[in-house]
């Protein structure tokens, strides 16, 4: 997925991915999946996605400080 910000472009294609974490299993519709990356130029970003009873059942990918990104790893962990 690609997302461009009015300053920045985030692709999960060419970022590297630095955690994923996974909620239920496949086909379950309350279950997701929330994956951090880290973009060649160092910029983080969330990416989202779940089944349609989630609260990420919509695709989503949303820019992350690397002071964010940090505590978000932290609780995730």
């Amino acid at each position: 997925m690609i997302k461009t910000t009015k300053t920045k472009t985030f692709n999960t294609e060419t970022a590297e991915i630095v955690k994923k974490v996974t909620v239920g299993t496949y086909g379950d519709p309350a279950g997701y999946e929330m994956t951090m990356y880290r973009t060649p130029e160092g910029d983080f970003f969330l990416y989202t996605y779940g089944g349609e009873a989630s609260e990420y059942a919509t695709e989503s990918i949303k820019s992350y400080s690397k002071a964010n990104a940090k505590k978000w790893l932290e609780e995730n962990n």
